[in-house]
C-alpha cells in the first residue's frame, strides 16, 4: 500500500529512488526534499554517477531539473526549491531550514537561497577498491587505510561496491575479515591477468614479489572495468598495527547492485483487470522493470507503480524484449516480461528460457519464475459455452518462425484425429491463405455443420464473439486479434452455446468413434 505524497503524483519517492540499482541513502534533509516534492516545487538533480535510467521514465510535467548549468545559463532554469546529489562523493550539509520545508508552496522571491536548500545525497556503489597487502596485516589496518584514502579524497564509503586484489591474497585473513564485516564483494585476479593492466604507477619491486608491477591499481582497474583510476595507489601503515597496506580506487560505469536479479514471466491473461492472477498481479507490482508489446503494457498500466521502469516494445521486437529483460536482470533488477493470454503459451516464457540457454545460464542466476495466466483459447471457450470438453490442441497458422510445410502437416493430422482445435494468428493482412486452407482441410474430416468459434479482443472493450459454422466461418471477420476454435466430429450448437460432450451420458456417436477402432 503506496500512500506518499510522490506516489499521488506518480513520482518515485525520493527516499526509494535509488533501491533498485543497490545506491546507499547518504546524509541530508530527507523531510526537507520531501515535502518540496509534495509542493510539486523545482527540485534539482545533479547526478554524477550511477544508472540514469529512472530519469526516462518519470511522467510528463515531473518537477526535477536536470544538470546543473553553469553561470549565465542558470538563469534559464526556475530557482529550485531542494536538491539531490547522486554521487560517489560525501558531502557534509547544513542543518535543515525550517522555511524550506513550508507547507505552502513559496513565492520564486521567497525561495530559500542555493546555501539553505533541503539537500539529499544517494551514493551509488561505484567505487571498486584496489588492495595490495603484507602477509597477515591486520583487519584493523586495512579498514584506517581504506577509510583514510576515502575521508582524504571526499569520498562515500557508502559508493564502494566492493575490493580487489591479487589470487595469492584470496585467503589473506584480514582482508577476507574486512570485506566479510563491510558486506563486500571480494574478487581477485591472476598475476597475468594483472600484469596486462596499464597503471600509473607500476613497480618493479612488486613485480618481483609477486609476479606482476601492479596489484591495488591493476584489481581496481579490471574490477571497475575502467580505464582510469580514481585514486592513485597510496601506500598505508599505522602505528602499533601490524602490516602495510596498498590502496587504489577505480569507478565503474555501472554501479554494483548487490542483489539477486529475477525474471519473472508474467502471463496477464486476455485484457481485462479482473481475469489477471492474484500472483501476476503481485510480480508485477514487486518488479523494479516491466517489459512488454506496447498494447499489453497498455491493457495493464492501471497495475503498475510510481517508480517503475516501464519498456514497451513494438510487436516485432520479441528477441530485443527477452535480451533486454536478461540484461537488466543479470545486472540485479526484478524484471517483469508481460504476455497477454498465457505466457508459456505462444508467449515469451520460451522465447527468454531459449535466450538464457543460448547464454549458458546456470539454472539459478538471474532467478525466474513462471506466472501463468488465463490463455485465449481458453477465454475464447469460456464465452461460447464448453467446446474443450474433449481432447484438444492448439495451432499457430502464422509461418514467420515455423515452415508452412509443417502448418499444413498439423493441420491435417489434428483434423484425422478428430481433435478440437484452437487456431492462433489465423489471418493477417498479407497472409489470408493459410485459414483457407484450415477451413478446407477439417471440411474434408467433419460435417460443414461443425460449429466454430471466433473470439476477437476477449474480455476487453471492442470484444466480438460470433458462434458459426465450419462452412460459413470465412464470411465472418477474422484477423491476428481472433482466436479460432473449431469444434470435432461430436461438437454441437445447442441453443447459441458451443458443446462436445464428454461421454458421462453415453451421448458420444457410436459412429464417430467407429471410425478410430
Amino acid at each position: 500500500v503506496l500512500t506518499g505524497s510522490a506516489n499521488a503524483l506518480n513520482l518515485p519517492a525520493i527516499d526509494m529512488l535509488g533501491a533498485p540499482f543497490g545506491w546507499r541513502k547518504g546524509e541530508g534533509d530527507w523531510l526537507g526534499v520531501s515535502s518540496a516534492i509534495a509542493r510539486q516545487a523545482p527540485i534539482q538533480v545533479i547526478q554524477e554517477a550511477g544508472s540514469d535510467l529512472w530519469q526516462s521514465h518519470l511522467p510528463a510535467g515531473h518537477p526535477f531539473q536536470f544538470g546543473f548549468p553553469e553561470f549565465a545559463d542558470r538563469n534559464r532554469q526556475i530557482e529550485p526549491a531542494a536538491r539531490v546529489w547522486i554521487s560517489p562523493i560525501h558531502r557534509t550539509f547544513a542543518p535543515p531550514v525550517e522555511s524550506a520545508i513550508e507547507s505552502d508552496l513559496p513565492k520564486s522571491s521567497d525561495l530559500p537561497k542555493s546555501s539553505d536548500l533541503p539537500k539529499v545525497q544517494w551514493h551509488p556503489r561505484v567505487l571498486w577498491v584496489g588492495i595490495g597487502c603484507e602477509r597477515d596485516t591486520d583487519q584493523a589496518l586495512i579498514q584506517f587505510a581504506v577509510e583514510t584514502v576515502l575521508k582524504q579524497n571526499h569520498l562515500a564509503i557508502a559508493a564502494v561496491a566492493g575490493v580487489a586484489s591479487i589470487d595469492l591474497k584470496a585467503d589473506e585473513v584480514g582482508l577476507l575479515a574486512f570485506a566479510q564485516e563491510q558486506n563486500w564483494p571480494l574478487r581477485c585476479f591472476s598475476a597475468d591477468q594483472l600484469k596486462a593492466v596499464s597503471v600509473p604507477t607500476p613497480s618493479e619491486i612488486v613485480a618481483h614479489e609477486v609476479g606482476t608491477p601492479s596489484v591495488a591499481e591493476a584489481a581496481a582497474l579490471l574490477a571497475a572495468s575502467a580505464c582510469n583510476l580514481s585514486v592513485k595507489k597510496q601506500v598505508v601503515k599505522r602505528s602499533g598495527l601490524k602490516g602495510a597496506v596498498t590502496i587504489a580506487m577505480a569507478q565503474a560505469e555501472q554501479e554494483y547492485t548487490s542483489r539477486i536479479g529475477k525474471l519473472h514471466l508474467v502471463g496477464t491473461g486476455p485484457g481485462q483487470l479482473d481475469q489477471i492472477t492474484p500472483a501476476a498481479k503481485a510480480a508485477l507490482a514487486n518488479a523494479d522493470v516491466v517489459i512488454g508489446y506496447a498494447l499489453y503494457v497498455d491493457l495493464i498500466r492501471s497495475l503498475l507503480r510510481a517508480g517503475q521502469i516501464v519498456e514497451a516494445l513494438p510487436i516485432t521486437q520479441e528477441r530485443q524484449r527477452a535480451e533486454r529483460a536478461i540484461d537488466l536482470a543479470n545486472w540485479g533488477l526484478t524484471v517483469a516480461v508481460i504476455s497477454s493470454g498465457d505466457c508459456g503459451i505462444y508467449g515469451m516464457a520460451g522465447l527468454v528460457l531459449e535466450q538464457l540457454q543460448a547464454e549458458q545460464w546456470n539454472g539459478k542466476t538471474p532467478e525466474v519464475q513462471v506466472f501463468p495466466g488465463v490463455s485465449a483459447l481458453q477465454s475464447a471457450a469460456s464465452r461460447v459455452g464448453a467446446p474443450l470438453m474433449h481432447d484438444f490442441c492448439a495451432i499457430s497458422l502464422s509461418n514467420l518462425l515455423t515452415p508452412w510445410r509443417v502448418i499444413q502437416q498439423r493441420l491435417i493430422s489434428a483434423a484425422e484425429g478428430d481433435f478440437i482445435v484452437a487456431l492462433y494468428n489465423p489471418k493477417s493482412k498479407t497472409r489470408t491463405e493459410q485459414i483457407v486452407f484450415a477451413r478446407d482441410t477439417f471440411l474434408q474430416h467433419r460435417s460443414p455443420q461443425t460449429p466454430v468459434a471466433l473470439a476477437r479482443s476477449l474480455y476487453r472493450p471492442d470484444e466480438q464473439i460470433t458462434l458459426t459454422t465450419l462452412g460459413d466461418m470465412l464470411d465472418h471477420p477474422i484477423d491476428m486479434l481472433t482466436t479460432v476454435i473449431v469444434g470435432n466430429r461430436s461438437s454441437r450448437n445447442y441453443q447459441g452455446w458451443f458443446i462436445t460432450p464428454r461421454g458421462y451420458l453415453g451421448d458420444l456417436d457410436d459412429s464417430i468413434m467407429g471410425d478410430f477402432e
